[in-house]
C-alpha cells in the first residue's frame, strides 16, 4: 500500500505547481513590453494570475474527487477551500489596488459605462468574488438558506472565472502568444467541467442507484436512525466511521443534500459481493431539515453520494488498540467503528469516553452496553448534568480526566475524536499536553456546509 503521507504531499505539490504555472510560463517566456513597466505593475499582474489560478482550483477542491479526498478527508479539504478562497480574494483585490496606486490615471477604468470591455470584465469578476466571500462567511448571519446559497455560489464562481479570463485575454500583454491563451482557456474549461460533473453528471448516475427508506428508528438524545436499503443494485461499500451525502424524496439534481455519518456496521455477512445491503445513518434533530427526519415515511426514495471520509479505524490495523472520545451525536461514526469491530471479533483493548448532557441523553446507551460483552471495551460516561446518585465522571472531558483513563504509553493507541468544535479543540490540546503523538490523533468535524 502506498504511503498516505507521500500521496498527500504529492497532491500539495501538484496544487502549488498549478497555481504557480502562470508565473513559471512568464519566467520562461516573458512578454515583450511595448513600454517600460514598473516593478509594482508586474507584481500586481503576478498576484492577479495566481489569484485567478487559485480560483480555478476551487472547482477541483469542491468536486469531491475520491483520490484527493482519500488523502485528507472532505472536512480538511473544505477548510482548505475556505482559506485559499480568502487568500485568492486578497491576491485578486491587490491587483487593481496596486495598479491604481502606481498609476492614478487608471482610476477612470472604474467608469463602467465608458471603460473598455476588458476593464468592465474585471469589475464584474471582482464584484462577483466579493459577493462570494460575503455570502460565504456571513451566510448564517444573513439568513441565506443553504440550497439557494449553493446554487448562487456556483453561478458566481463561474462568473469570476469567465470574466476574469476575459479580462486577462482582453489585456493581451501576458497572453499574446496563442499557446498561452490555449493553456488558460483549458484551465477555465476544466474548472467548468468539474462544476458540470458535480452538479449534473454525478447526480444523473446517482438517480440510477436509488435507495428506499426502510425505517426511522428513534434513539436517545433526540437522535433518529435512518435505515435505507438499495433498490435494484448492490449498494455501496463503506468503511466504519465514514459518511455520505443524502438526498431525500427529491432528485439529486436539486442539490438539497446533507452529510450524515454511517451508524451501522461496515460488515454484512448476508451482503452480496461484500457490499452492505442495509445501512443506517444517525441523525440528530437540530435544524430545519434534521427536525423532519422523524416524519420520513418508509418507502421514501433516497439518493447517496459517498462514501467519504478518512475518520476510520481501517487505516490503522497495526495499532495496539483504540481510544474513542465522543460528544453528543459525535458517537455516530464511532458507533459504526465499534459495531464493525464487534462483528469482526476484534480482541484489541478499546476505550470509549463519551460526553453527554444527562443520563437520558446518551445516544445508543443500551447498544453500547451490549458491545461490552463482545469487545474488550471500557466505557467512561461523562455527564454535564449528572443525577444525584451518579458516581461516575461529571463535567467536561479535560486533561485530568483523560490522564486517568488513557494508556500510560500514549503512543501505542490511535485516538478518534468526534464532538462539537469547542470540545474537540480542548481534547486535542489536552492530548498534546499528555504527549500523545499528533499522528495518532484523528478528528471528524460536524460542519461541512
Amino acid at each position: 500500500m502506498k504511503n498516505p503521507v507521500v500521496i498527500g504531499a504529492s497532491w500539495i505539490g501538484a496544487y502549488l505547481v498549478l497555481i504557480l504555472l502562470p508565473l513559471l510560463i512568464l519566467l520562461l517566456y516573458p512578454p515583450t513590453p511595448s513600454d517600460e513597466r514598473s516593478f509594482w505593475l508586474e507584481f500586481s499582474a503576478a498576484l492577479g494570475f495566481i489569484g485567478l489560478a487559485m480560483m480555478a482550483m476551487q472547482f477541483a477542491l469542491t468536486a469531491r474527487i475520491n483520490r484527493i479526498e482519500a488523502s485528507y478527508g472532505v472536512d480538511l479539504i473544505l477548510q482548505f477551500h475556505r482559506y485559499t478562497s480568502i487568500v485568492a480574494f486578497f491576491f485578486i483585490l491587490a491587483h487593481p489596488i496596486i495598479v491604481f496606486t502606481n498609476n492614478p490615471e487608471t482610476l477612470q477604468l472604474l467608469n463602467f459605462i465608458q471603460a473598455p470591455w476588458r476593464a468592465r470584465a474585471a469589475v464584474i469578476a471582482t464584484l462577483a468574488l466579493i459577493a462570494i466571500i460575503i455570502t460565504s462567511i456571513w451566510r448564517k448571519q444573513l439568513n441565506i438558506p443553504y440550497e439557494p446559497w449553493r446554487i448562487a455560489h456556483g453561478i458566481l464562481a463561474v462568473v469570476v472565472m469567465a470574466f476574469g479570463l476575459g479580462h486577462v485575454l482582453g489585456v493581451g500583454n501576458y497572453l499574446s502568444l496563442f499557446w498561452k491563451s490555449v493553456i488558460w482557456i483549458g484551465i477555465a474549461l476544466a474548472a467548468l467541467w468539474l462544476l458540470i460533473y458535480v452538479r449534473l453528471v454525478k447526480p444523473y448516475f446517482m438517480q440510477k442507484k436509488p435507495y428506499l427508506v426502510e425505517a426511522v428508528i428513534p434513539q436517545r438524545g433526540n437522535v433518529w436512525n435512518l435505515v435505507l436499503r438499495p433498490r435494484g443494485h448492490e449498494g455501496i461499500r463503506f468503511q466504519p466511521g465514514q459518511f455520505a451525502w443524502i438526498t431525500l424524496e427529491i432528485s439529486p439534481l436539486r442539490m438539497r443534500e446533507h452529510p450524515f455519518s454511517f451508524a451501522s456496521s461496515a460488515e454484512d455477512s448476508n451482503a452480496c459481493g461484500g457490499r452492505s445491503q442495509r445501512i443506517e445513518f444517525g441523525i440528530k434533530a437540530v435544524g430545519d431539515f434534521t427536525n423532519t427526519i422523524k416524519d420520513v415515511k418508509p418507502g421514501t426514495k433516497a439518493f447517496l453520494d459517498g462514501p467519504y471520509g478518512v475518520f476510520t479505524t481501517e487505516r490503522y490495523e497495526d495499532t495496539a488498540g483504540f481510544v474513542f472520545i465522543a460528544g453528543g451525536i459525535g458517537i455516530t461514526p464511532i458507533m459504526s467503528m465499534l459495531v464493525t469491530l464487534a462483528e469482526r471479533k476484534d480482541e484489541r483493548p478499546l476505550l470509549l469516553i463519551y460526553s453527554s448532557k444527562t443520563w437520558e441523553d446518551i445516544t445508543y446507551r443500551e447498544e453500547i452496553e451490549e458491545l461490552k460483552n463482545k469487545l474488550d471495551l471500557t466505557v467512561v460516561h461523562v455527564l454535564r448534568e449528572p443525577p444525584e446518585d451518579w458516581s461516575g465522571e461529571s463535567g467536561y472531558v479535560d486533561k485530568e480526566l483523560l490522564k486517568r483513563y488513557i494508556p500510560k504509553r500514549t503512543g501505542t493507541r490511535n485516538y478518534f475524536i468526534c464532538a462539537v468544535p469547542k470540545m474537540m479543540d480542548q481534547v486535542e490540546k489536552a492530548l498534546h499536553e499528555l504527549e500523545v503523538p499528533v499522528t495518532n490523533v484523528h478528528m471528524e468535524h460536524y460542519n461541512l456546509v
